[in-house]
This record gives C-alpha cells, structure tokens and sequence, in this order.
C-alpha cells in the first residue's frame, strides 16, 4: 500500500487570514504608520512653500507611494519584493538632505531637482541590491540583536514626542489620554484572545480616541475639509532634473536607507521566524529602490522599511504578509480618496504615543531576544554591545551633536541606528577573529 507524502505546511508568513481579519489588521498597520508616513511630505511641502491644496496633494501622494511601496514589498514579482510583513513608506532620512537641495535651488524648479536626485537614488538602489545583499555575513546575533535593539529605543522619544504633541513639555490632558490608551492596549491584550488580541493596539487607539472626542481633544478640521478624491497626475510637482551635487547627496542617503533596511529586514525575519536569506535581502532592498524611482513620477520621496510596524507584527504575532498587504490596498485608497485619510487623522497625538509606547520597545524586546542568541561569557561581546549602543545612543540623548560636522557625515551620523549599525559590524569585524581565534585554541588545547 502506497503512502501518500504529507505536504508541507505553509509558512504562516504565507498564509492568508479571512477577510475580516486583512482588513482590520490592515488598518492597524496604518494607524501604526500614517504619522510617520504624513510627516515628511508636510515638512518639504512647508519648506518649498507649497500652497495648503498643494501640501494636501503632496501628503497623499506620499500614502499612494507608500501603499505601491508596500505591495510590492509584501506580494512582490520577479525579483523585487522581500515578501515579508514589511510596510514601506518616506524615509526621513531624505528629509534633511531634501531640505539642503531645495534651499540650494529655491529660485528654480527646487522639486523637480529633489525628484532627478530621488530617481538617480532609486536606480541605484536596484543595482547595488544584489552586491549589498551579500553583507548578511556581517550581521551575526551580536549585530542584528544590538541594531534590533536599537530600533525600538530609538523609535521610543518619537512616542514621548507624540505624548507631548510636538511641545517641549507634555500637558496633563495629553497624559492623562496616553495613559488610558497604555493601559488600553494592555488590557486588551491581556485577557481579549485569538484574533481580537492580537489587534489590541487598535483597539487600544479607538478607546483612546472615544475618550478624547467629548474632552475636545479631536481635531476634525482635516476631516471636513479633505476632499473626496483627488490623485497626483504624474510629475505634478515638476519634472525631474538632474544636478550632480544633488545625486551624490541623495546617494549617500540611499546607503545609510540601505543599511537600516537591511537592519529591519533582518529584524523581520528574525520575528517571524523565516531567516533572511542574502537573495530575501536583495529582492527586498530592490523593491526599495524601484518604490523610491517610481514614486517620483507620482509624487513620492525615498522609500524604506517602516520599524514601527516591526514592532507591530512583534506585539500581535500577526505575520501574514497579506494582512501587511492589505494595509499597502488602505494606503493606496487614502492617497486617492484623502478624505478617508483625514478619518485616520482623527486619532490625537496624545492617543498614538500611549500605543507608541507598547509597540516601539516591543521591538527593543524583539533586539534584546536576537541578542540571547550571543554569547556573552566572552567580554568582546559584551564590549561590541556596549559601545554600539552608546554611540547609537548619542544623537538620541543629544540631537545637535554632531551639527558641526560636514552634512554628508550628519546623514550617517545623526540616525542612531546608522551609527550603531556601522559601529557593530566594524567592532565585530575588528574584535571578533581574534575571539574564534581564542576559542579555536582553547577548544583544541582541551582535546589534547
């Protein structure tokens, strides 16, 4: 009698959850997302003087782009897309170097020199994505763990930030609605089961914003003046030009975007328990690159990996890339119907840094596991652990810094995840052969 071999069973990564669930766990990605997704596009537009109809129309070609981005990241084709629960949006690492090209090109077509220096970042990114996916070797738990790490911490002032609403000093009412969305968001954790627990943070987001509306905290100015529909024909904003000095700075944006891209892939793959391969990487980093060059047809800026929404699938073990990619389908409907953006936009600042809190350290959480796959009885360990996260630590305690430094360095310097990442994968390389080396001997002065 013949046996019939088992199949084997599908990834969870791979697996699609009913209907209900891709919609709801879409749109909590979204409302994880939509500041971080609106903030960039809001502080070019301001600086480039755009009028307010303008400004709307750059933020929702920032979500259609974004939503393109994500869809190709979560189902990709051919060799573009990692496949993974990854949401992708503007990366503000873009934004300062963006702000320096504009002000150098106030009196000519400053956007259309952002969007040629933008699209020559793209096109690179595709080509050099097989060549910098080959430095997964460089990235052993000792790295990854302390990169992961410092993702979330740095992530975690933008949740204080929030809890404060932009001001130097957070109000008793903004408190007061953080903490009853923090302690929401646990609750609904703790005793909601199955899939109910696992969209605890939007839960916890609707709560605190029913809390909010009657307290006068719910501004719905956006709501009511958003139109219906409006999309961004291609090249709206000016075609783009191309200016040297404008490429090499978006260049060396597009790396440090390439490194912590291959830092949250990485991540990624740790959580949901599927290894990133150099050839997941590659076609990850390529789906990047080709978001970033298309979106400037469009609209959009720089594209990459969103850490926020690491945590997310962190906190709710949600890891369908097609929940992910129906929140790549909601993107692309606010960028074409902005009014139901503005309904995402309800939800106060207040309201998103209580959940911030519990979603940016749940990926500090997710580093400090990476990092129980170390060894740390060798003191090198300890001391690449170390160093990186202080140095990461640096523009975090002290965002001024490194303001004396030349601009190019800045863009490195000033992103603590950059600066840690670079830091660990040279302490590693630097310190860590001599600790085989040491190993090795020890291990056959035992055998003999």
């Amino acid at each position: 009698m013949s046996v019939t071999p088992e199949r084997p069973s599908r990834h969870p990564v791979d697996a699609a959850p009913p209907l209900p669930q891709l919609i709801l766990g879409g749109i909590q990605h979204v409302a994880a997302m939509y500041a971080g997704v609106v903030a960039p596009p809001l502080v070019i537009g301001a600086a480039v003087g755009l009028s307010p109809g303008q400004l709307a129309l750059l933020i929702s070609a920032a979500l259609f782009t974004a939503g393109l981005a994500t869809l190709v990241q979560t189902l990709g084709f051919w060799r573009f897309g990692a496949r993974l629960p990854l949401v992708n949006g503007v990366t503000f690492a873009a934004v300062a170097p963006i702000l320096s090209i504009a002000a150098q090109h106030r009196d000519s077509n400053a956007l259309g020199v952002v969007y040629g220096a933008t699209l020559a970042g793209g096109v690179f990114v595709v080509f050099a994505a097989p060549f910098f996916s080959k430095l997964t070797r460089f990235f052993p738990p000792v790295v990854t763990g302390t990169v992961i790490t410092l993702i979330g911490i740095s992530l975690l002032p933008v949740a204080v930030q929030w809890i404060a609403a932009q001001h130097k000093s957070a109000k008793p009412t903004g408190l007061v609605l953080a903490g009853i969305t923090l302690v929401a968001v646990l609750v609904f954790t703790r005793f909601l089961t199955g899939f109910w627990s696992r969209i605890a943070l939007l839960l916890g987001l609707v709560a605190g914003t029913a809390v909010a509306w009657p307290m006068g905290q719910v501004d719905t100015s956006t709501l009511r003046q958003a139109p219906v529909f409006g999309i961004v024909t291609p090249f709206h904003f000016g075609t783009p030009t191309f200016d040297i000095a404008a490429i090499v700075s978006m260049l060396i944006v597009m790396l440090v975007v390439m490194a912590e891209s291959t830092a949250d892939l990485l991540a990624l793959g740790e959580i949901v328990d599927r290894p990133t391969t150099s050839r997941v990487l590659a076609d990850g980093l390529r789906a990047d690159g080709l978001s970033t060059a298309v979106g400037t047809i469009f609209g959009g800026f720089a594209c990459t990996a969103f850490a926020q929404n690491i945590g997310l699938v962190s906190l709710t073990r949600m890891v369908s890339r097609y929940v992910v990619a129906a929140s790549g389908v909601v993107l692309v409907l606010l960028g074409v119907f902005p009014v139901t953006g503005g309904i995402v936009a309800l939800v106060p600042q207040p309201v998103l840094g209580g959940a911030g809190l519990v979603l940016f350290g749940s990926v500090a959480v997710s580093g400090v596991r990476t990092l129980a796959k170390a060894s740390f009885e060798h003191p090198v360990n300890v001391a690449i652990v170390a160093a990186s996260l202080g140095v990461g630590l640096i523009p975090i305690a002290m965002p001024d810094f490194y303001s004396g430094f030349p601009a190019a360095l800045q863009v490195v310097l000033n992103s603590g995840i950059s600066a840690g990442c670079v830091t660990a994968v040279v302490l590693n390389l630097v310190l860590r052969p001599r600790l085989i080396e040491r190993s090795t001997v020890k291990e056959l002065s035992s055998v003999s």
